[in-house]
């Protein structure tokens, strides 16, 4: 295999090559972050965005809203998150095992279903263990539901009530799970986000657009995967690529090498970077206006922990120098900025991050702690579309009443403040 070294450095010496910035921009177009959502959305927007994405991540921690709900926020502005709920029920958009557990487009449910088959995935490797264990038990609950219709795991009680957490599941609920990572049931719908489960054939039956099995075989499903991850990124290094679908093993140059030299994808140099960055051919057009300067990043937004744009450490460090990492999962001793922490994204850079929890029945929207990144200037323009950003946030989750505790460094918490009151 060629090093990275000797492939970027047959780059075509006539391709200019993008700044930072420009990347940036490239990548927060594909992810429709560059700019605020320009008309009031509808339904179809929030079937719309997925796909641009090509999938959306599932997380149930609801300190502030459920990340897929969050992610959407970000892109769609004031939507509302029922209509993701709506998308599920009426097929048009459907759970899988695909980065982690997500949503999909019901059009890409073939192909994950094809990998699925093939064990591609530790979700499929560790049910086909569960099921050799438990065969027997795992089979009847496979048929309870064939003959008597789709269930909760709530509607089986459990045995040592108190227990609690995620890895004190009952044993129905690893096996619901397990017959879901083997496509064996599906998720029909959610009842206050439970999975419903569901046979594969009847929820199957009734996606929009049908369901028809994919017919590529494994080289050619790994192809697609990479082309879609390629997409979904705007431009991407090759090895980042693998993480977008957990595809293993990891993409590297000499694997897209094909794919640069069938037109399917573009090596274009980045200042600063040592290898190529690959963008998608259907991003061609945004390449340009990224190069001429016409991609203007205008928005500002909070960001779930598990959205698209950060979920990457070393994808996030090398395009935004923003070093993250996903402290809910961290022992509260060894947090450095607290449990659910939120990215603010602002006008292309990613500026800093806050600690918030949303008081649903008090109505407010607490920010624990608010940090902006080192050197970073405190501006009117800073203040006023962070401090809209929060609002807008706040609002839309039913919390309207914004309490800031901290903030570093404080004066951008006491500009804030006067924003908000301001604004009152």
């Amino acid at each position: 295999m060629k090093s990275q070294t000797t492939l970027s450095s047959a780059l075509p010496s006539q391709i200019a090559p993008l700044s930072l910035s420009q990347a940036r921009r490239l990548h927060l177009a594909a992810q429709g972050l560059l700019q605020p959502f320009d008309r009031r959305p509808r339904p179809a927007d929030v079937v719309g965005a997925i796909e641009r994405m090509r999938l959306l991540q599932i997380d149930s921690i609801h300190v502030v809203a459920r990340s897929p709900y969050l992610v959407l926020h970000a892109r769609l502005g004031d939507y509302d998150g029922a209509w993701l709920d709506d998308a599920l029920a009426q097929g048009r958009i459907a759970e899988c095992w695909a980065h982690e557990a997500c949503f999909v487009p019901a059009a890409d449910l073939p192909m994950h279903r094809a990998w699925r088959e093939r064990g591609a995935h530790w979700a499929h490797r560790h049910a086909a263990r569960m099921h050799r264990d438990h065969r027997a038990d795992m089979d009847e609950l496979l048929e309870r539901i064939r003959a008597q219709g789709a269930v909760r795991a709530a509607d089986f009680p459990r045995a040592d009530r108190g227990v609690s957490g995620w890895w004190e599941w009952k044993p129905e609920k690893r096996w619901l799970e397990a017959w879901f990572a083997l496509g064996e049931l599906m998720i029909p719908r959610r009842e206050r986000f439970q999975r419903v489960y569901d046979l594969a054939e009847r929820v199957l039956a009734r996606l929009d657009p049908p369901f028809v099995p994919s017919q590529l075989d494994t080289s050619g499903l790994r192809r697609r995967f990479i082309l879609d991850s390629v997409r979904a990124l705007g431009i991407a290094q090759a090895r980042w690529v693998a993480d977008y679908y957990r595809l293993k093993p990891a993409v590297d140059e000499a694997e897209l090498a094909p794919l640069v030299a069938a037109g399917e994808l573009l090596a274009v140099p980045v200042q600063g970077w040592s290898v190529p960055g690959y963008v998608h051919r259907e991003h061609a057009p945004s390449l340009d206006k990224a190069r001429a300067g016409r991609l203007r990043a205008t928005h500002t937004a909070l960001l779930s922990p598990f959205d698209p744009l950060v979920w990457d450490r070393a994808r996030a460090q090398a395009m935004f120098d923003f070093e993250y990492a996903i402290e809910c999962y961290t022992p509260a001793p060894k947090r450095r900025y607290g449990y659910y922490v939120l990215p603010i994204l602002h006008r292309g850079s990613l500026v800093g991050r806050l600690d918030a929890k949303a008081h649903r029945g008090e109505g407010v929207f607490e920010i624990k702690a608010l940090f902006l990144e080192p050197g970073q200037e405190v501006t009117p323009r800073l203040v006023a579309d962070v401090g809209d950003a929060i609002a807008r946030t706040a609002t839309w989750h039913g919390t309207p009443e914004i309490r800031l505790e901290r903030s570093e460094p404080a004066a951008f918490g006491r500009a804030l403040r006067a924003n908000w009151k301001a604004a009152r």
